[in-house]
């Protein structure tokens, strides 16, 4: 096992917050394995690179020699978690969690490896509590507490309904860490009112308090919003390489470094050693490729990221594209039906030709068919085909 020392810079790289370090400290001390935990809620089948910063982090622990817990929320999934969110989320039925839970773990051992990584479901202790027990859980905090929280105060502030069953979200994730006695916790930034409730959960419960671990959100593709499928900004695990190939050679340059710390696992001396080949004149573009080979092969192996770039039959539902697509960049106040902005980009000629397009099926976005029903929202990037030969990577800008 590497030294504490060793170990702390390779926790704390690409880390937003380490709360409290120096009790970090005096776990690693003990040299024995901890156990870290990290929590997903299956609110959706797919995953994208975003959600991949937590998981990568989790390999790293694993390649500390720490035991990880890889924790599906079906329990809180069907609460739905409330953070960063301006109004009450719907709940999912239990079907819903199961069926995405199911797509999660075929995903996420891309990353992890297996045989050090214990699948955990929290509805495996939270079904075996009595209303007895949720009362004496829910004791554990104050409404006034739970108010400090930023979404609820500024909820609470405007009139905005907060349903009960939001504020057991946290307390029930809190939990969590009671029941897998957890040494450590890791959570998106937005996450950090949940994760110190697992702290005050364990203080209260007669156990050691976790430490935690705050990672940053993922930037998306536009390198502003963070990575959301909503917002079109994002790049999918499951994309066809030449899509994933194509979408990382094209973040601006100004995002390759952070993705390369929070998605690359070379070490930092590697990576600083691009960045001075880059000060010292080398194409970024160059780099960019590293980053793009390396993701394509951990999730479609080291074949599929050798002929990702490739462009043979120019077809994007066969993951293959154009080295080179260009970008191409179109004002919009409000987001367009995918026929205006395949006029707009310069794709066809003319609305009569991007009509028949969409009715014949021939054009494609992120490799996916689409009709004249799709909607471009602005702020969205995408690749976009249109016909066989005609691509872009099309940026809908707010005027």
């Amino acid at each position: 096992m590497k030294s504490v020392e060793e170990q702390l810079a390779l926790i704390k790289r690409g880390a937003d917050e380490l709360l409290v370090e120096a009790e970090l400290v005096e776990k690693l001390k003990r040299g024995q394995p901890l156990r870290i935990k990290a929590g997903f809620d299956p609110t959706a089948p797919d995953l994208h690179l975003g959600h991949t910063v937590l998981i990568n982090k989790l390999r790293q622990f694993q390649d500390l020699g720490h035991q990880v817990i890889f924790l599906i929320g079906d329990f809180t999934g069907m609460i739905g978690d409330p953070s960063g969110k301006s109004a009450t989320r719907p709940p999912l039925t239990r079907e819903q969690v199961l069926e995405n839970a199911e797509t999660y773990k075929s995903q996420v051992f891309k990353i992890l490896d297996p045989a050090r990584t214990e699948v955990a479901f929290n509805s495996t202790w939270m079904d075996k509590l009595t209303p007895a027990d949720f009362i004496r859980l829910a004791s554990q905090y104050t409404v006034a507490r739970m108010l400090e929280r930023d979404d609820f105060s500024k909820r609470y502030a405007s009139n905005q309904s907060i349903a009960i069953h939001e504020f057991l979200y946290p307390l029930v994730q809190g939990y969590d860490s009671v029941a897998l006695r957890a040494d450590v916790e890791l959570g998106g930034t937005d996450q950090k009112f949940n994760l110190l409730m697992g702290r005050e959960l364990q203080r209260a419960y007669d156990q050691e308090p976790q430490c935690i671990l705050t990672m940053p959100l993922l930037e998306g593709l536009d390198g502003v919003k963070k990575m959301s499928k909503s917002l079109g900004n994002y790049i999918g695990i499951q994309e066809a390489p030449g899509v994933m190939y194509s979408k990382l050679v094209s973040i601006p340059d100004t995002l390759m470094w952070r993705y390369f710390e929070l998605l690359s696992f070379r070490s930092m001396d590697e990576i600083n050693a691009l960045r001075k080949d880059v000060e010292a004149g080398v194409n970024p573009r160059d780099v960019k490729i590293k980053l793009a080979e390396e993701i394509v092969a951990r999730f479609h192996g080291e074949e599929a990221a050798a002929n990702a770039h490739k462009s043979a039959g120019n077809r994007l539902k066969e993951g293959e594209l154009p080295e080179d697509i260009p970008e191409v960049e179109v004002a919009a106040t409000e987001d367009l039906p995918i026929g205006a902005v395949l006029n707009r980009a310069g794709l066809v000629k003319n609305s009569a030709v991007a009509r028949d397009l969409l009715g014949a099926g021939g054009v494609r976005v992120d490799g996916h068919a689409v009709d004249r029903s799709f909607v471009f929202k602005v702020g969205a990037t995408h690749i976009v085909q249109a016909g066989k030969k005609a691509f872009a990577k099309v940026t809908l800008l707010a005027e």
